[in-house]
């Protein structure tokens, strides 16, 4: 499990170094702003994160923009981007879909995006408290700002009120992960993380933990069907 989450942390670090890199006329800084990003006609907001005179942006926050994918195969990352023709087609296609069909295409994609990166998020948490890894919680913001990205443009793509509705449910997914996180945190500054490191099992008795996963496992299911559902582990 260590080799795993090392490994995972690898990958997001490769992620962020291939990242798309814009010049910028300011002095060397750190910090990061919300910017418009245009892909083959197609443009979305996006977390911009400035490094000594440098922007970096998400590989993942760019496949979303421009409806491409990106997937991860041993070393390699492969991000694929359809042509313009076929992205303007897609959106089309979606935006002709009458106001209350369901669930639309764009959110559907949209929304699991975000159900993934929430997802990594928990692992990554669970993995931290069952192995008691300290820290102060400041390498998590990543996975914040990830997840806040990402559902910010799943709220953009939401158009009929299915997908409203939908929304509502990830939203307090993302909500209940914050939570949890904040949680945990606090626990590990107060050197109280061993109710989870010693005690065998630890995380199918934490009703935070099993609340989140039941909502993950209800939405990977009911987001794919194209119809909206409601389920209380989500509230």
């Amino acid at each position: 499990m260590r080799r795993l989450f090392m490994r995972r942390n690898l990958i997001y670090c490769i992620v962020l170094v291939l990242s798309l890199m814009i010049t910028l006329f300011s002095t060397a800084q750190t910090g990061q702003q919300r910017r418009t990003v245009v892909v083959n006609g197609e443009s979305g907001e996006i977390i911009v994160y400035q490094i000594d005179g440098r922007s970096f942006v998400d590989l993942e926050s760019l496949a979303r923009i421009a409806n491409g994918s990106l997937s991860f195969q041993g070393n390699q990352i492969i991000l694929t981007i359809p042509p313009a023709q076929q992205t303007t087609s897609n959106a089309a296609a979606a935006n002709s879909q009458p106001a209350n069909s369901g669930l639309t295409n764009a959110f559907a994609k949209s929304a699991l995006q975000t159900l993934a990166v929430t997802r990594d998020w928990t692992n990554t948490l669970a993995y931290a408290a069952q192995h008691g890894v300290p820290g102060d919680g400041s390498r998590l913001f990543t996975f914040r700002d990830r997840a806040s990205e990402a559902l910010h443009l799943t709220q953009v793509a939401a158009s009929t009120q299915s997908d409203q509705n939908a929304l509502q449910l990830l939203t307090n997914q993302v909500n209940a992960v914050q939570t949890w996180n904040n949680t945990l945190v606090a626990q590990r500054k107060s050197m109280n993380t061993g109710q989870y490191s010693m005690t065998p099992n630890a995380m199918q008795n934490d009703p935070s933990y099993q609340k989140i996963m039941a909502c993950s496992t209800f939405l990977s299911t009911m987001l794919p069907s194209g119809q909206f559902q409601d389920d209380g582990s989500c509230h």
